[in-house]
């Protein structure tokens, strides 16, 4: 064999990780910095929100399987946002714990979102930004017309819009979205496309549910009697949103409505809460998570300009979307999220544009068109998000197939809505609570007391092996520190590459993983004393004991390997991270026993020392030979052999 070729591609090996590591992408800093290993929650501490579902309508807690399947989708949508070895776990009967490691609060705050989508036809909107109706649900940037599409609200200045798509986009991922248009209901319509309200980011609630967690939610009478007769009289006679500049009469009566909070708000019907203007956004954004969610009822939200909207039940459901992505639009050059339907939703789709577009009811919304900008010629269409229309484009055609969401989206905030989307609803709603930081104090004495008894354990293993094996032990030696630099190159690449974390479990595995490699030396050696017992020279014996150890050892490291994908499959949390690291352990020791231990092995008995037991370390199987021993011709039981 050419040893120098097994050595050469290792040293390649190195050199194109470490250049990953140094120069690769995420390295920045100084040296110290790139090689940072993503440490995890229980080393360096991190963050911790805990979520509280809400009580059922009977007021019983959420069953366990509910409570199960919640938390399978928020741990999907925390790895979605690339956070890896992210604790996800039940407290209790109504509580889920997520933590993370890092500052990374920011990434937790939308993970216990609803993300109920539904598609309502828009029967009225406000005319007007009332004053009432300032305080919309959540900061956004403003939108305005962009080609013909029309904009959704006054002082819009760049309007986003829902289209189907007849051109590719680049994904993230390195696929293309696409997809066919319908042919539109009139041969003189323009081509399919619409208009929206900015989608910048999840919205988030502003105003407070019953301060009492758990309370009986309100009653309409409880509300009546706080408002009072004359409040209540006067609020279920409007049939339009009156201008209360005009009638300050009708101000002071409706004014005890502005001081509802939104569980309150939520006892109220929908055609009340968009006729009476001192219900403002802020209050219907307060509403407990779901209220809106029932497809069967008409429903009122508001749009993130502030504006409300009273809305038809939803014939398009978030379930009727087959994937949501993040996508890069080149022509429109921003970032979309892009929708495709399920077969049946694709009909659904189709079904509700052609009748926004051809008005085939006669339910007043061409009035609410005129309202929102438009031409009043086709109806408009609201994309809602939990409690908030974050779209409501103006249907100019039949759309089909798949369809973007195009706004102010930078990458992570088209990921973050395509996520919420694709990974589904969670089967209950939750209210999160504020943010902890979790110390790292205890890890920290953990990993000095782990990394104390690695060392010593190296030591002995050290000594153990240069007192049996003598210059084998060198090769002992030398392999474990070039797996550990191996291991620890691939550990710091990997954290930035795949999220990989690196946990006091995954140290326990990388420990563990010592032991394996050991075993692998002794099956090597004590083969290579077979050969020599048996009468082989040393030199003749190495590539022998090679062929027949390397079958045990290989079919040893598949095992554990084997053990450590069905442990990582099967697991979760802290096991998952042991047993990620001890795989990844075990494949660098086979590579480094093919490309390292066995060439140097080769090169090793082509010298002199390998010839002496005192330095070998083969002691009493191999005799000791003269230079005239060494030419002798083998005994006949050697050539038997």
């Amino acid at each position: 064999m050419h040893p120098g070729r097994q050595l050469a591609v290792l040293g390649l090996v190195f050199v194109v990780l470490y250049l990953l590591v140094f120069f690769g992408a995420g390295a920045k800093g100084s040296v110290h910095d790139r090689l940072q290993p993503k440490l995890g929650l229980d080393l360096v501490g991190g963050t911790q929100v805990t979520y509280q579902a809400s009580l059922l309508a009977n007021g019983q807690v959420p069953s366990r399987q509910s409570m199960e399947q919640a938390k399978e989708i928020m741990e999907s949508r925390v790895n979605a946002l690339g956070v890896s070895e992210a604790e996800v776990v039940i407290e209790g009967d109504r509580n889920i714990v997520v933590s993370v490691a890092g500052k990374e609060a920011d990434q937790l705050k939308d993970i216990g979102q609803a993300a109920q989508m539904r598609f309502r036809k828009v029967l009225k909107a406000t005319n007007d930004v009332s004053a009432a109706a300032l305080n919309p649900p959540s900061a956004a940037p403003s939108a305005a017309p962009s080609g013909s599409a029309k904009p959704s609200a006054p002082g819009n200045s760049k309007a986003p819009k829902v289209t189907g798509t007849g051109q590719p986009t680049a994904n993230p991922s390195g696929g293309q979205g696409g997809g066919e248009q319908a042919p539109s209901a009139s041969p003189s319509a323009p081509a399919p496309t619409a208009t929206a309200a900015t989608v910048a980011a999840t919205p988030v609630p502003t105003a407070s549910s019953p301060a009492t967690v758990g309370a009986p939610a309100p009653t309409r009478a409880d509300v009546e009697k706080k408002v009072g007769p004359q409040a209540w009289a006067a609020a279920s006679k409007l049939t339009e949103p009156p201008d209360l500049s005009a009638n300050p009469r009708l101000a002071k009566q409706l004014a005890p409505f502005a001081t509802l909070d939104g569980a309150e708000i939520n006892a109220l019907t929908p055609e009340m809460q968009y006729n009476v203007p001192t219900i403002s956004c802020k209050q219907l954004q307060g509403r407990p998570n779901g209220a809106i969610d029932d497809p069967a009822i008409k429903v009122t939200a508001c749009d993130l300009n502030g504006r409300k909207m009273f809305l038809d039940v939803a014939k398009v459901l978030g379930t009727d979307i087959d994937t949501a992505s993040p996508q890069y639009d080149q022509q429109q050059g921003q970032w979309v999220v892009s929708l495709d339907f399920t077969t049946a939703g694709q009909q659904k789709w189709a079904d509700l544009t052609r009748e926004a577009f051809n008005k085939t009811a006669n339910d007043g919304c061409e009035t609410a068109a005129q309202g929102l900008g438009g031409d009043g010629q086709h109806c408009h269409v609201a994309v809602v998000l939990d409690k908030t229309v974050i779209s409501a484009p103006e249907i100019q055609g039949v759309l089909t197939g798949q369809s973007q969401i195009t706004g102010d989206f930078t990458a992570k905030s088209a990921r973050q809505l395509a996520d919420q989307i694709q990974y589904g609803a969670l089967p209950v709603t939750f209210t999160a609570g504020e943010a902890m930081t979790v110390s790292p104090t205890l890890g920290t004495a953990q990993l000095k007391a782990g990394l104390l008894a690695a060392a010593i354990g190296m030591a002995l293993v050290a000594i153990y092996a240069f007192f049996y094996y003598r210059l084998l032990g060198t090769v002992i030696f030398l392999s474990l520190i070039l797996s550990g630099v191996l291991t620890y190159g691939a550990l710091v690449f990997l954290g930035r590459a795949t999220g990989f974390t690196l946990t006091l479990a995954g140290i326990a595995g990388f420990i563990v993983s010592l032991g394996v490699a050991a075993d692998s030396f002794v099956i090597y050696f004590e083969r290579l004393k077979d050969e020599i017992h048996e009468g082989r020279s040393p030199r003749s014996a190495v590539p022998r004991a090679w062929v027949r150890a390397r079958r045990t050892i290989i079919s040893a490291n598949t095992i554990t390997i084997m053990a450590a994908v069905v442990l990582y499959v099967v697991s979760i949390g802290a096991v998952k991270g042991f047993a990620a690291a001890l795989g990844l352990a075990t494949i660098i020791d086979l590579m480094v026993v093919f490309l390292f231990r066995h060439p140097i092995m080769t090169m090793f008995a082509n010298t002199k020392a390998f010839l002496s037991p005192r330095v070998s370390g083969l002691g009493r199987v191999l005799p000791a030979r003269t230079k005239s021993d060494e030419s002798a011709p083998r005994t006949s039981r050697a050539k038997e052999a």
